[in-house]
């Protein structure tokens, strides 16, 4: 896959989920579990559109994206933070070595996170609020380091460290609408480990 039609992948899952992202993990080495229960492949209505998750470190996922015939790699982490589980995704570095440097040297990988409301019997996945977090900074620019994307207000780029980023979430975590409602996905395949 060359570069361009990773970002439109990438874009398209950032549109898709409303991703809001960020230049720094929403994790620490500390907060990453491993859950076997994610492994396999998930469907949301468009039976197109999967998420599969295999296993590619002792807590580290690869998840292939595809979106209409169009698949995407990310490296995954699942984390939770007291009792909330989150999901963080980040476009495979693969990905982006197999074009012209110069080119991708004007490219930037970021980091998205999404909730995790559950992973069985559905994964239930929910992306934060981007009305709710406009709100939010608009009362106080200061609440969580981040940026302005160009001239459009909406775009916005967490550039908060993992913990700065965490203590951000975990204080509006119980704001109403601070998480949209969530997706969910079916489980299309049966893996190994959930035969066991």
């Amino acid at each position: 896959m060359n570069i361009k039609k990773m970002l439109v992948v990438v874009s398209a899952v950032c549109f898709i989920v409303g991703c809001i992202p960020s230049l720094h993990p929403l994790y620490t080495e500390d907060d990453l579990i491993f859950e076997k229960s994610l492994l396999g492949t998930w469907v949301d209505e468009n039976p197109e559109n999967t998420w599969t998750f295999s296993q590619s470190g002792e807590k580290e996922y690869k998840l292939i994206y595809t979106e209409d015939g169009k698949p995407g790699e990310f490296t995954v982490h699942l984390l939770k933070l007291k009792d909330k589980m989150f999901i963080d995704l980040y476009p495979a570095e693969s990905e982006l070595k197999k074009d012209n440097g110069f080119y991708k040297a004007h490219l930037l990988p970021v980091h998205s996170f999404m909730l995790v409301k559950q992973i069985e019997p559905t994964l239930q996945m929910a992306i934060l609020n981007p009305d709710k977090l406009k709100e939010i900074i608009k009362k106080d620019p200061k609440a969580v380091k981040h940026e302005k994307l160009g001239k459009d207000d909406d775009s916005d780029i967490f550039t908060a460290p993992p913990k700065e980023l965490q203590d951000f979430i975990m204080k509006n975590i119980d704001t109403p609408d601070f998480f949209c409602q969530p997706g969910n996905l079916k489980k299309a395949i049966k893996t190994d480990a959930d035969k066991k």
